[in-house]
């Protein structure tokens, strides 16, 4: 009896013992990529901005359309080793901005980035899925509409995040999302 508990307990010990010694808890921490990435990295994007306050902070703009009325210049932000783009129109009578596109890197996670967004303008006002990607509109906060997609497959992801200004609203063709779309379709011509 004595050595069928003994032979238990020391069982028990080496399976503890194990389990102390390779699994570290200290080291088992994952933290999400873009956990430290904030919102306010757009904030020199946002509608009514000027272009020179952009310049001052981001040398290396390329011009990509250059148009009579508004220009469209991408800007590559970095976040850790990788940079993705941010196109921003601007508005060529006072050089403000009118709206900005930042397709969001992959490796960011679809719930930190969302929450984020709930937590500054609150809950989305609209809400539309389709085929496991979503969109999420809030309007009129702070006389801006931001748009945000996401999508999910094994793990979700964002897509991209636009905003426009409240005084832009009534012309959806000149929306920059538009203009990317005519960009990327063969034979259409962007105006």
């Amino acid at each position: 009896m004595f050595k069928k508990t003994l032979k238990k307990l020391l069982t028990s010990s080496y399976i503890l013992l194990s389990f102390c010694i390779f699994i570290n808890t200290a080291k088992a921490k994952v933290e999400e990529p873009n956990y430290n990435f904030t919102f306010d990295k757009f904030k020199p994007f946002h509608p009514g901005q000027k272009l020179s306050d952009i310049q001052k902070e981001y040398k290396a703009m390329r011009l990509i359309n250059n148009g009579e009325v508004v220009k469209i210049y991408e800007i590559q932000i970095r976040h850790q080793n990788y940079f993705f783009p941010v196109f921003v129109h601007i508005k060529n009578s006072d050089n403000t901005v009118l709206d900005f596109y930042a397709r969001l890197p992959n490796y960011f996670l679809h719930n930190t980035f969302h929450q984020s967004l709930i937590n500054r303008y609150g809950k989305q006002d609209q809400f539309l899925n389709r085929d496991g990607t979503s969109v999420y509109i809030w309007k009129d906060e702070e006389n801006k509409r931001v748009t945000y997609s996401g999508a999910c497959t094994i793990t979700c992801f964002p897509i991209y995040i636009h905003m426009i200004g409240k005084d832009e609203f009534e012309n959806p063709n000149n929306f920059l999302t538009q203009l990317l779309k005519a960009n990327s379709t063969p034979g259409k011509d962007p105006k």
